[in-house]
């Protein structure tokens, strides 16, 4: 069997990669390895964005999950780190998020997370996999002995009051443009931020199943940059689908991506005393002038491959609170224990509540290298990244940036992409060795 999960859960076309009968499986695998934890009460919160396929893979799941004589406790639409947080709040053993993020909205993707919401082991995620060709085997309970489903109504209102509870003080004053993506967080952060006195503005907030990410939200911020311009606003944000990412916009309309968060969130931490073992943990996309900023403040970096699961299990590791990855998946560890893009939002906003100095200032912390990156879509992504031809040119563009700046070639964990990154100081010279990169990659097929 190939493996089916990837970095972060499992993704495909819905109803073609992803079918209701995979679902189906994962449910009765995923419900047998997961709801019956010693401790707590038996059951699995399921939640999920706004794609159209959404509702057809929850049925699906949930049938899977009630066979094997396991409750279901449908959230709705909910951001995955509300999710993660009433898995924790319910006391349930495990939740399972519907959701493919940042991808278009025919994908979609199904992850489950453990006790307290936490991201599950590869050992774990490997005992369901095997489990999945083998669901036979599993029990096949009767009568009583069948799952049950319950709606929670109220699960965005208690994600959104937790949320709020975290925040000191007021918003009154500031306005504040919200990309979000038409996507999960479509009701959650407005309200949270319009409860704490900020005068909101509301941008691709009405779904219709197939619009999710499309030319909007975090990876595609134009529209909001223009828009925190016309409508003076002191900032923007913007989610992705199932925001567990965000990334920020200044009164001047320019970008604040996630190590510039990252840095002024540390800086207003190690200053308040609150920064544990003044450390932070950042992947090897993170900027060069981030670690810069960090060397100057005295903060130590420590550095894991792409993937907020990967971030998180450093964290916890190294007792570091502060995490994360340039895309804007952030983790405020004592806050919750996943990328959570509305904590993160609030974290930034009481940073310039308390200073009291506008976004552009407090991004002006960090000086951002210049980067440059292009998505190669591949069918087979080892057999390309072995590729003599690539190997080589990676080594003759290696040789040409020694010693000024660095080059990243990697498989996507979610996407049938090879992602490259180039980083130094002359934009021109990266474009042109991505450029090259790019060609030999295609070649390579």
């Amino acid at each position: 069997m190939a493996k089916l999960f990837g970095t972060d859960g499992i993704r495909g076309i819905a109803n073609r990669q992803l079918t209701p009968e995979l679902a189906f499986r994962l449910g009765r695998a995923g419900g047998y390895v997961l709801a019956l934890q010693g401790g707590m009460e038996p059951g699995i919160v399921i939640g999920k964005d706004t794609r159209i396929s959404g509702d057809m893979l929850e049925a699906a799941l949930t049938a899977g999950i009630c066979s094997v004589g396991v409750d279901v406790y449908h959230l709705g639409v909910l951001p995955t780190p509300g999710v993660a947080y009433l898995t924790k709040a319910l006391n349930k053993p495990a939740g399972a998020v519907i959701s493919a993020s940042h991808n278009p909205f025919g994908d979609n993707g199904i992850k489950f997370l453990g006790p307290g919401g936490s991201k599950l082991s590869d050992a774990i995620e490997e005992k369901i996999e095997a489990l999945v060709e083998d669901i036979g085997s599993l029990p096949y309970p009767t009568g009583a002995g069948i799952g049950r489903v319950y709606q929670l109504d109220n699960a965005t209102e208690r994600y959104g009051r937790y949320a709020k509870s975290l925040f000191r003080g007021s918003l009154k004053g500031l306005k504040i443009v919200v990309d979000c993506s038409n996507g999960a967080a479509c009701r959650v952060t407005p309200q949270v931020l319009a409860d704490l006195g900020a005068e909101v503005v509301t941008l691709f907030a009405e779904p219709d199943g197939t619009n999710i990410n499309c030319n909007c939200g975090s990876t595609h911020t134009q529209a909001l940059q223009k828009a925190v311009v016309a409508e003076q606003a002191h900032l923007g944000l913007a989610h992705d689908g199932d925001a567990d990412r965000v990334l920020a916009v200044d009164e001047k309309g320019q970008l604040v991506d996630g190590d510039q968060i990252m840095v002024i969130t540390a800086l207003a931490m190690k200053q308040q005393g609150s920064l544990a073992g003044n450390k932070i943990v950042v992947t090897v996309m993170s900027n060069l002038g981030l670690r810069k900023a960090m060397e100057r403040a005295g903060i130590e970096v420590l550095e894991t491959k792409v993937g907020d699961r990967y971030v998180l299990e450093k964290m916890l590791e190294t007792g570091a609170v502060l995490g994360g990855e340039q895309s804007g998946h952030i983790i405020f560890l004592e806050q919750n224990n996943t990328g959570d893009g509305l904590i993160t939002a609030l974290n930034l906003l009481q940073v310039m509540v308390d200073t009291q100095k506008p976004l552009s200032v407090l991004a002006a912390q960090m000086e951002r290298f210049p980067q440059v990156t292009a998505n190669v879509t591949v069918t087979d992504k080892e057999k390309v990244l072995k590729a003599p031809a690539l190997v080589e040119e990676l080594a003759r563009a290696e040789t040409r940036l020694k010693g000024r700046g660095r080059i990243l070639v990697r498989p996507s964990g979610t996407e049938p992409l090879i992602r490259l990154m180039a980083e130094g100081p002359d934009e021109g010279e990266l474009k042109e060795i991505i450029a090259g990169l790019s060609q030999v990659v295609r070649e390579a097929e």
